[in-house]
């Protein structure tokens, strides 16, 4: 048993949907389990429909219809006028508009789920019905009654032993029976009362993970439309380096800090049963790739440089004067965790304690005005954070050419520093 994740740039349109047929009819001998997200861009615009729908439902027809123009135009570059995999799509956007129209349901997450969950089942249904005319033995299952989950909407949390009972009454069986390759979406799971839920944005190769995990899968492939994983993204860094094989360890540490390629959640299924996870390109599916096992042997050999930009460094520091101890930060924390903002760095000194956070996701005027009672708030935008693993001198100088370093944090392994262009 293997598995191979898709994502929604692998799935754009119909030549990539072709695409993906080959690579499963390819390099998927045996029994498969395929996960596949989103087409393109539709969460996105599925997102514009939750909006939609509850804040202004007259305009979730023209949004839907927008988004079904996209799916049908695919369908028709794959499948004769008459196939019957058209009146199922329609189907579905016919029931996405009666939900939002007559919904009255005001926890928003959950209105979420409901409807962004129908982009992965929408693409699952396109792609497993051309793998089907390909001439595989392909069968669709339905991840919202395999993957059980909490009812924490937009970010279920996983019950692994009912997903796994629920993985051997029904995709089990049948891949026992005359099913080779099972088609499935990612990011989606259901709860106890059966409703949708999703893992968060960008859950479906997280959903490779459970699913490699209940089946004692051999391997995971997540095909990407890059070579591998890579040192440094290139959209910031000239002159990037594959990295060819990494542990566990070091692929949870480079996702914690902000490293695209893999979902952060990912890695932990993987390494508790020590299946190995391939990171390769569908553009060029014959190349190696990325292999990340258990050996931590090779980690050292080449530094890699996490950037994450627009960020802000905010400063709290007690009016009384008084020591940043665990009372205040236990205070500081209740109020950060209310708004659920995301710490990327903190540090603190005797009187005063700084968070780093992306600045787009924080209400720093509401922020300051929960704190303001105990604590003066001081802070600093349009700053970047730079991560470096294994680093030395040479590659911190690399990264801090006309550069003022406001903060620098090392640890034998890592070098963390924030700074603010000059230029």
């Amino acid at each position: 048993m293997r598995v191979f994740k898709f994502g929604g740039a692998s799935v754009k349109d119909a030549e990539a949907v072709r695409n993906v047929a080959d690579i499963i009819q390819n390099y998927g001998q045996g029994k498969l389990i395929v996960v596949i997200s989103a087409m393109g861009k539709t969460t996105n615009k599925m997102e514009e429909i939750v909006a939609a729908c509850t804040k202004n439902k007259s305009k979730v027809p023209a949004i839907a219809k927008e988004l079904k123009d996209f799916h049908l135009d695919i369908m028709g570059k794959l499948f004769s006028a008459d196939h019957p995999i058209f009146k199922e799509i329609n189907s579905i956007f016919n029931g996405l508009e009666e939900y939002c129209t007559t919904c009255t349901v005001q926890n928003h997450a959950m209105v979420y789920d409901q409807v962004v969950s129908l982009g992965e089942v929408i693409s699952t249904k396109i792609v497993e019905a051309f793998v089907k005319e390909s001439g595989l033995r392909s069968q669709w299952f339905d991840a919202r009654k395999i993957i059980r989950t909490s009812d924490h909407f937009k970010d279920g949390k996983v019950d692994w032993d009912k997903t796994k009972e629920l993985y051997r009454l029904n995709m089990e069986l049948e891949l026992k029976r005359d099913v080779d390759v099972a088609i499935t979406q990612g990011f989606i799971g259901h709860t106890e009362n059966g409703d949708t839920t999703t893992l968060g944005r960008e859950g479906s190769d997280f959903t490779a993970g459970i699913l490699a995990f209940v089946s004692d899968s051999e391997n995971v492939t997540i095909w990407k439309d890059v070579p591998g994983m890579l040192n440094a993204d290139p959209k910031w860094f000239d002159n990037t380096i594959k990295l060819d094989k990494i542990s566990f360890r070091e692929a949870i540490e480079l996702s914690y800090f902000g490293a695209s390629v893999i979902h952060p959640k990912t890695i932990k299924p993987l390494q508790n049963k020590n299946i190995p996870l391939f990171i390769k390109s569908f553009v060029n599916p014959d190349a190696e790739g990325t292999l990340i096992q258990e050996s931590i042997e090779y980690d050292h050999i080449i530094p890699s440089f996490i950037f994450k930009m627009d960020q802000m460094l905010i400063s709290i520091s007690p009016k009384d004067f008084s020591f940043i101890d665990e009372i205040c930060l236990t205070s500081i924390f209740d109020i950060l965790s209310k708004r659920q903002i995301k710490i990327n760095l903190m540090q603190n000194s005797a009187i005063s304690f700084s968070i780093c956070v992306d600045r787009q996701k924080v209400d720093i005027k509401e922020l300051i005005e929960a704190l303001k009672e105990d604590y003066l708030v001081r802070y600093n935008d349009n700053l970047e954070l730079v991560t470096i693993r294994h680093y030395d001198d040479a590659t911190i100088d690399r990264v801090t050419v006309n550069k003022e370093v406001i903060l620098v944090q090392k640890t034998r392994h890592t070098a963390r520093l924030i700074m603010k262009d000059l230029g």
